[in-house]
């Protein structure tokens, strides 16, 4: 990597007001029902949420998510195929990754790439594809409990890598 990129930088007061203003062109109010990117809406407010291709490296195209969470911890989901979660709703407002396979919610089929957001209150339930599913879950609530967990749940011996910035 020999070029440098500076990204254009804005506070997050003035994303919130930016994502305001596209919802507002679009007529789409933020929080009135489960929003996926695979809506009309949510492509319109994507493509009003662009970031001019001169602001980015040569072969990058960037958009801002046509919502926004006051905060949020993040989780990682892996599903087996066929997996099913029945209705239900959360405390806070969420939004979901869909990052391998597909997940099926109300009629339409979500998949790699594809995001829900999911309002608090909401009501929703999600059927996983035939191939399972990985999911980032990003919720203004910890969907986990307290506790900490006794049991592995990745086997690191597959799974890391050392860096060479590390392996000094």
């Amino acid at each position: 990597m020999t070029s440098t990129f500076k990204p254009t930088h804005i506070d997050f007061a003035d994303g919130k007001k930016r994502v305001d203003e596209a919802l507002a062109k679009v007529g789409h109010k933020m929080n009135s029902r489960i929003l996926t990117s695979r809506d009309k809406e949510a492509v319109a407010l994507c493509n009003l949420l662009g970031v001019p291709r001169e602001q980015l490296p040569s072969g990058f195209t960037k958009w801002q998510l046509p919502f926004y969470l006051d905060g949020g911890q993040f989780f990682i989901t892996a599903t087996a195929p066929n997996a099913e979660v029945g209705e239900h709703s959360h405390d806070n407002d969420g939004v979901r990754f869909i990052m391998s396979g597909s997940v099926y919610y109300d009629g339409i089929e979500l998949n790699a790439g594809d995001w829900m957001y999911i309002p608090k209150d909401k009501r929703y339930s999600l059927k996983i594809g035939p191939l399972g599913a990985s999911m980032c879950y990003c919720y203004c609530c910890c969907c986990a409990g307290r506790e900490l967990n006794p049991n592995d749940l990745i086997d690191p011996a597959p799974f890391v890598r050392v860096r060479k910035s590390l392996q000094r």
